[in-house]
């Protein structure tokens, strides 16, 4: 079960850093914030999406256990 929650892990970054790095997509309840050159980021929708697809997986992977 440890090196199943590795490689998840793993792959949660590898697809995090791939989105700061190639575009983010951006749902209607994320907010940006500029003042100046600072810019603020804030995906709450998107981390509540991302939020209940995990719950929604982890669910299936480990009930057929």
């Amino acid at each position: 079960m440890g090196r199943l929650l590795l490689v998840f892990g793993v792959v949660l970054v590898v697809i995090g850093g791939a989105l700061m790095l190639f575009g983010r997509f951006h749902l209607p309840g994320d907010f940006t914030f500029r003042s100046g050159s600072t810019v603020v980021y804030i995906p709450l929708a998107t981390s509540i999406v991302l939020s209940i697809v995990a719950t929604l997986v982890l669910n299936l992977v480990f009930r057929q256990r």
